[in-house]
């Protein structure tokens, strides 16, 4: 038969025994790069819709004119595509394990 031991002595009464600590920060390097991708993809969305307004033409403001631009594809369809795919980038990253 074998005889069990214990750990611990009353010599070590008393003694804080050290412990490595893990690195308890939740995000890794991947999660920080998939956030770039996502912020990145946010800034091209938004640069995507800027542009003159509707009274604008030729950089000048006029109220007498209408600028049909502002129903532009780009302005209405891509770029905010853009924008909602940066923020599920975002999402991703965020909630992604190392």
């Amino acid at each position: 038969m074998s005889k069990k031991t214990n750990k611990f002595s009353a010599s070590d009464f008393g003694k804080e025994t050290e412990v490595p600590q893990e690195n308890t920060f939740y995000f890794g390097r991947q999660n920080f790069k998939w956030m770039l991708i996502g912020l990145a993809f946010i800034v091209v969305g938004f640069l995507l819709m800027m542009g003159p307004d509707a009274n604008t033409v030729d950089g000048k403001f006029d109220p007498n004119s209408w600028n049909d631009d502002i129903f532009s594809v780009r302005r209405i369809r891509i770029a905010p595509l853009f924008v909602v795919i940066g923020f599920a980038i975002e999402v991703y990253a965020i909630l992604k394990r190392k």
